[in-house]
Formats: structure tokens, sequence, C-alpha cells
């Protein structure tokens, strides 16, 4: 009983202790004119003792060291200060993906820049003037790759790009090592009608055409989720600045100093009821953006594992070089199956005098490269470091919205237990904390939010994000996200990349070659015939180079 009694009598000396120091500060307002004038505001503004606060519209009315005035003031204080955390969430968010952008644009393009000089330096020592004097189709076969990679299928459809590399390769192959014969546009247009029978380099170029579509649509459209995260960030992070939320913010941080308390801070349930009333639309957000999220990590896993740009573009050149030396090694088997189809050719003047065919043929070899004298890594950087950091920034990302209000609502902007600001005295929050989400703040007891009525920014971010989930998908599959059908693209998951590279029934049986007679429905295109020779156009003399052989053998037996 005597226990009991001197619990009481402490206990009502500690609330009278509180209750006479809060009078004193009330009485005596020097320490708000202080923090008052610390924030840039006049410090005439506040009077020197209590006030009567009946006027005031936030915070609770009674004497206060606040005037209507001062409230104004402070509620839109209270805002900027709950915006700040938020904005500088936001922005250092923009600025790692930025960076994590430029980092892999610049490696890509480099990448692209490294394979093109690597190849001319190859094919220089290797072949000499005949690609020299060739060398504008694989200019423009860089130049048409490095379109694709910055602006997709709308600048460039990389299927005709790589068809017509091809058939430029061979028409002036097929000149170079026919040199002995005369060509005209007839003959040639026979050859262009059946190159895909002829496979005269073999399986490089299907296997490249998968290799290419895989890693390019992979690269191109992961940079392109780079871009975005930036963009929609910076449209969504603004804190809302409804009525509601002003009055709030200014209710949790600064009606403590209207009752003299300067230094208290508010409770964590109290702070986080606010900011998920506040940032109700943001949180909105999450579930799409983890959607996102989730959707860059599997793409990069692919740029680490079957679509690696790097593993494409690095060897490329040897890749070409091996198509030309199957070229060159079955040139006779192709070249007796197109005279057979096309005609016998007619020997060209220079060759009449029966000067021998080595002498002048094409004669370049295929020389195996030195893995040390290549260069291994572009911008600084290889993939593999590349991606692993910027997967370990895209799963610390997740839930960013959501836990928005608990990011704010911690260290020094809470006070700890129950020595903390409830929004009308001193004392333990009771409210129960509410949900994330718009649908949630219905029952904030804090905040007044219009549940129906969602934030129009937000929910276009939210299809923008959607869509670009989409994107990232068909890229996982190997797929262009700026085509709405990809024709005739094996872009499997499967990782084979040997066989013949011919998958119809009609690739088991015999390989000879045999030209119809009924002409294809789609017409081919004919280009003008020309020597090859360095300033020239690339496509018109390429398709020269093959439509020429074949017109003269066609037209072999009535110039005899």
């Amino acid at each position: 009983m005597k226990t009991l009694s001197v619990l009481c009598v402490v206990s009502t000396l500690v609330v009278l202790s509180v209750s006479m120091t809060a009078e004193q500060k009330l009485k005596n307002c020097n320490e708000v004119r202080a923090a008052y004038s610390s924030k840039g505001f006049n410090v005439n503004d506040v009077p020197n003792k209590g006030v009567n606060g009946a006027p005031l519209k936030v915070c609770p009315q009674g004497f206060s060291c606040c005037t209507v005035e001062m409230e104004e003031q402070l509620s839109q204080q209270s805002h900027t200060e709950i915006k700040a955390p938020v904005s500088r969430l936001s922005t250092n968010l923009q600025s790692t993906f930025r960076q994590r952008h430029d980092h892999f644009d610049k490696f890509f393009r480099e990448l692209l820049k490294n394979a093109e000089v690597s190849l001319h330096n190859m094919f220089v020592r290797t072949y000499g003037m005949m690609y020299v004097q060739n060398s504008e189709l694989f200019k423009n076969f860089f130049e048409a790759l490095t379109r694709y990679y910055v602006s997709g299928s709308a600048a460039v459809n990389l299927d005709s790009m790589l068809s017509d590399f091809w058939a430029d390769l061979l028409e002036r192959m097929f000149r170079l090592v026919n040199v002995q014969y005369e060509f005209n546009d007839a003959y040639m247009e026979c050859v262009s009608q059946h190159t895909e029978q002829l496979q005269p380099f073999g399986d490089v170029p299907r296997k490249l055409r998968i290799q290419l579509t895989r890693a390019f649509v992979a690269a191109r459209t992961f940079v392109r989720g780079l871009t975005l995260m930036p963009e929609v960030v910076n449209k969504v992070s603004m804190v809302s600045a409804s009525p509601s939320c002003v009055r709030a913010s200014m209710k949790m941080l600064y009606c403590p100093y209207c009752s003299g308390q300067v230094a208290l801070k508010p409770c964590q349930n109290y702070c986080l009821n606010v900011l998920r009333g506040c940032l109700a639309n943001q949180a909105d957000l999450d579930a799409e953006w983890n959607n996102f999220l989730d959707a860059m990590l599997s793409l990069a896993e692919r740029l680490e594992g079957p679509f690696n740009f790097e593993s494409v573009m690095d060897p490329i050149d040897v890749k070409i070089s091996e198509a030309i030396m199957n070229m060159q090694e079955n040139s006779m088997q192709v070249s007796q199956k197109v005279f057979q189809g096309c005609g016998q050719p007619k020997l060209s003047k220079t060759f009449r005098s029966k000067r021998s065919i080595k002498d002048t043929g094409f004669n370049g070899r295929f020389r195996p490269y030195s893995p040390d004298a290549r260069p291994t890594t572009a911008a600084g950087t290889s993939l593999d470091r590349l991606t692993t950091d910027v997967k370990k920034k895209l799963k610390h990302a997740k839930k960013f919205w959501s836990t928005l209000p608990e990011t704010v609502c911690a260290g020094e902007r809470i006070a700890p237990g129950d020595e903390c600001w409830n929004g009308t005295a001193k004392s333990r929050y009771e409210s129960v904390v509410i949900g994330n989400g718009l649908a949630n703040q219905v029952s904030n007891p804090d905040v007044d939010v219009d549940v129906t009525k969602p934030d129009i920014v937000i929910r276009s971010q939210i299809a923008v994000l959607k869509e670009m989930t989409s994107w990232l998908k068909a890229a996982h599959s190997g797929n262009d996200i700026s085509i709405e059908s990809v024709e005739d693209v094996d872009v499997g998951s499967g990782g084979e990349e040997s066989g013949s590279g011919c998958d119809s029934p009609s690739c088991n049986t015999d390989r000879d070659m045999y030209f119809s007679t009924t002409r294809s429905p789609v017409r081919p295109r004919i280009n003008s015939v020309g020597l090859p020779t360095a300033g020239g156009v690339a496509s018109q003399r390429s398709m020269a180079l093959v439509v020429c052989g074949l017109a003269l053998a066609l037209l072999a037996p009535h110039l005899r």
C-alpha cells in the first residue's frame, strides 16, 4: 500500500513537472523564436510569450507560441521538408541508373567500333587489295548494325540487311573466283534467285543471324530499359501537394513548435500514416515497377549467357572470314552448280590468251587469329562486370515506392518509444498503421485522401512500365520489340550452334542443286554490273558480281 502511494506521488510530480515546463515555455517563446528564425523566417512574427491559439486552423488551440501567419508559413515549410528526403532518394535512384545506362551504351558502341577496326586490320593482312577494293561493303555492314542498335527496326530490318550483306559478298566473290568469265545482268539474276540453295558460305550466315538477332535485341532493349527508369522516377516522385497532405505535414512537424516543444519529433507510426497518405499513388506503382525490374534482371541473365553481345561481336571478323574461306574452298562446286543451272558463261576476252586462272583468280587465304592480339574489353570494362554491377542495383531498387514511408520515417526524423509527438501531445501514438496504396487510405486517420481520384501521371507511368516489361520479355525470347510480328527469325532458346543450317525436310535429300524452270514469284533485285573498286556503291557492285557470271552462261550458247 505504501509502495502504491509512493508511485502515485511520483507520477503526479512528473506530470506536474512536464506541465509546468510546457507552461513556462509557453510563457516564454524564446526557443520557438530561435528555431523559427533558423528556418529563415522573420523572428518578429513570433510572439514573446504564449497567445490565445483559438484562430489556429491546424495545431491544437489554447495558449500557443504560433500565430495564424506563422502556421501558414510553417505549413509550406513542412511540405518542403516532407518532399526533401523523397526527392533526395529519387534523385539518387535516377543518377544510379543514368550512370549504368551510360556505361552500357558506351560499352556496346565501343564494342561495335572495335569489331569493325579488328575486321579491317585482319582483312587487310589476310586479303590485301581484294579486301581494300571491297571494304565499303563491310563498312556499310557495321554502319547498319550501329543504326539498328540505336534505332531498331524502325531504321534497319536486321534480317533483310544480313541477307543483303551475304548476297553482296557472294556477288563480289563469285566474280573474283570466276574472273576468267564475263557475266551480264540476266545471268546474275539467275544466281540471285538461288542463293539460298547454293549455301556458298556454309552454315555461318544462319548461325550469325541467330546470334546477332538475339544479342542486338537484348542489348538495345536492356539499354532502353535503363533509359526508362530515371524518366519514370522523375515523373512520379513528387509528393502530393493536396491541402490534406500539407495540413498533415504541418501537424506532424511543426505543431510541437506551437506548444513550445521545438525538439520534439513525431512518433514513427504517426509518421508512417502521414507518409503513406501523401505517397498513396506512388505506392500503387510498386507492383508494375517490381515486374519491370524482374524483367530487367531476367534479360541481364540473358546478356551474361546465350545473348552475350560481347561474345558475338568480339570474334565477328573470324566468323566472316570463315564464311569467305568456305566460299573459297567450295568455289568450284558452287560455280559448277551455277553453270549447270544458269548455263555456261562465256570466257572473257582478257583470258582467251589461255592465261592460268591460278595467276589471276582469288587466292586470299584465311589465317587463324591470335586471341592475344585482339581487344578483350571496350570502354575499359567487360559485359560480365557491367551486368554483375547493374543486377545489384536493380535488386536494391525493388519495392522502392512501397518502402518510401519507412525509409523517410527513420533515424533523426522520428522519436522512438513514447517520447514522441502523436499529433496532439507528447505521448504514445495509438492509431493503427494503415497499408500502402490508394485504396487503403480510406481509413487513414491522419490524411484525408480521395481514393476515387487516382493520380493521372502515375497511372500513365504504370502503363509505360507495363509496356516496357512486355518488350523486355519479348527480348528475353529473342524477339525484336519494334516489330509487331517477327517472321522467319530463328531465335529459339536452344543453345545449339552447329549443323548444316538447313532445317527443312528437303535438306535430308540429295544435296545437288537443281534449278527449277519455274520462276520465283518474287522478282529479285538487279544491280548494274561493274568491276569491284574502292569507290563503288556496295550494293550495286556486290549484286553485279553474282549476277554477271550466271547471265553469260545463259547467253554462251548463242554467242559461240
